[in-house]
Formats: C-alpha cells, structure tokens, sequence
C-alpha cells in the first residue's frame, strides 16, 4: 500500500489484514482525535470511515488500471460515542461498475456488532485509458 496522507497520518492511521483478508483500519485514542474530553472527534471517526472506504475500493480496483475516485456523497450515521479505545473500521463495496463505485464502512470498538459509526459513499470512477 502506499504511504498514508498527512491527516491519515495526523489520525496516528494503521492497517491490517484480518484472518480472512479482509482490509482493518485502526486508530489508536490519543490526544489528536479526542473531541469533548474522554470522547473521540466526530471528525475523526468520519476520517476513519473514509480512509476505509477509499482504501477498500483502491484494493477492489487493483493496480490494473489508473482510476480517480472522486466523492459524489458521503453520508455518515453517528451511533454511539467513542471511548478511550482503540477504534476499527472496514468497508464493503457494494457496487462497483465502470463510472460509479457505492461503498459501505463501519467503525466499531471492543466489540464489532456494536458500531459507533457508519458510512455510506457514492464514488465517481475516471478510468484511464
């Protein structure tokens, strides 16, 4: 993977394969994502959704062919407030054609079938040919 961006590297951003493959994302509490004391920064949940994101349609696309992604809308639902934890996230994409990619992430904590966040992206496609 390539070098992470400076906000994804301000997030203080890993990632990880899980068991089966699948591409983790992981941020670790620290001061630079806390919001209101004890809490993490919606911004930086909604950071970590959309590195998910991108990161999980740039691993669908493969380095076959040179695609620009741009953001047609990203919706982000809040669930529940995160803690002095170290914060998950992986994404699915849910359609990927050859102009508009829609990508799902969700951010979790101690325990996955409790998400504190998720995301939904609609993804416009430039294919280089």
């Amino acid at each position: 993977m390539n070098p992470l961006p400076p906000y994804a590297e301000l997030l203080g951003l890993s990632t990880r394969r899980s068991d089966d493959g699948e591409l983790l994302w992981v941020m670790p509490f620290r001061e630079a994502v806390v919001g209101r004391p004890g809490f993490l920064h919606g911004g930086a949940i909604a950071g970590l959704l959309e590195f998910a994101a991108l990161g999980t349609l740039y691993d669908a696309l493969g380095e076959k062919d040179e695609v620009k992604v741009k953001p047609i809308n990203v919706t982000v639902d809040f669930m529940r407030g995160g803690t002095e934890h170290e914060t998950f996230a992986a994404a699915t994409v849910t359609r990927l054609g050859n102009r508009v990619a829609n990508v799902e992430a969700h951010a979790w904590q101690q325990d996955r079938a409790r998400p504190i966040a998720a995301a939904h992206m609609n993804l416009l496609l430039k294919r280089g040919r």
